[in-house]
């Protein structure tokens, strides 16, 4: 597992990410304080509190390099 810090301070933002995201065959959680919830799951993203950096967990031994390079834009 790797865990990256993400920001996703706008609608657009949110859109793309989950976009992003579900191309991939991993599993990725959100982590904003107590709070852990499905990283593809547009309605939970919007259940956080999104004008603070949110940690995501990435649950993927094999393509992490590429999930690293879709990320780029949304990591701080």
């Amino acid at each position: 597992m790797k865990t990256v810090q993400i920001s996703l301070n706008s609608i657009d933002k949110v859109k793309s990410f989950v976009n992003d995201i579900t191309k991939f065959d991993c599993d990725f959680d959100l982590v904003s304080g107590r709070y852990v919830i499905d990283a593809k799951s547009i309605m939970g993203i919007f259940s956080l509190d999104l004008s603070k950096p949110i940690d995501l967990n990435i649950h993927s031994e094999d393509g992490a390099n590429d999930v690293m390079e879709t990320l780029k834009p949304y990591m701080i």
